[in-house]
């Protein structure tokens, strides 16, 4: 590669040097090539559409002890009441309540899971578990 430092008659020549500004901007491009795909991908959210409501849902706190019995509002029931108790919380279409299960840090998961699939079969759709922080003791 021939290089000059000078014209002819002596001048030196004052023209900038635009390789290594056309090598950056080389760089720059291929990287955004690159870059550009990976931002395109969008994910498909299904949002709710229609009417909000106007009052958060009615909350139904479901006990599940260590020895298996539920409690349905702080009142003990047996497999039948609750049944019957989940029957009619899926009935409402309005506003069916939030059913927000609290299993006993000692509860089987059987016992728990139990809960758990007869809510779903009985057509519940607003299910919660919620934490056993405050079964914990000081």
């Amino acid at each position: 590669m021939a290089m000059s430092a000078g014209k002819a008659n002596g001048d030196v020549i004052s023209d900038m040097n635009t390789t290594p500004l056309i090598d950056v901007m080389l760089v720059l491009l291929v990287m955004l090539i690159i870059t550009l795909p990976l931002g395109t991908h969008a994910i498909k959210i299904g949002l709710p559409n229609g009417v909000p409501m106007s009052a958060p849902p009615p909350v139904v706190t479901l006990t599940v002890d260590f020895d298996g019995a539920v409690e349905w509002n702080g009142q003990r029931v047996d497999r039948v009441t609750l049944d019957r108790y989940l029957t009619q919380a899926a009935r409402q279409q309005q506003q069916q309540p939030e059913i927000q299960v609290v299993a006993d840090r000692l509860a089987r998961y059987d016992a728990v899971a139990k809960v758990l699939a007869d809510a779903q079969r009985l057509g519940v759709r607003r299910i919660a578990i919620v934490g056993t922080d405050r079964y914990v003791a000081n």
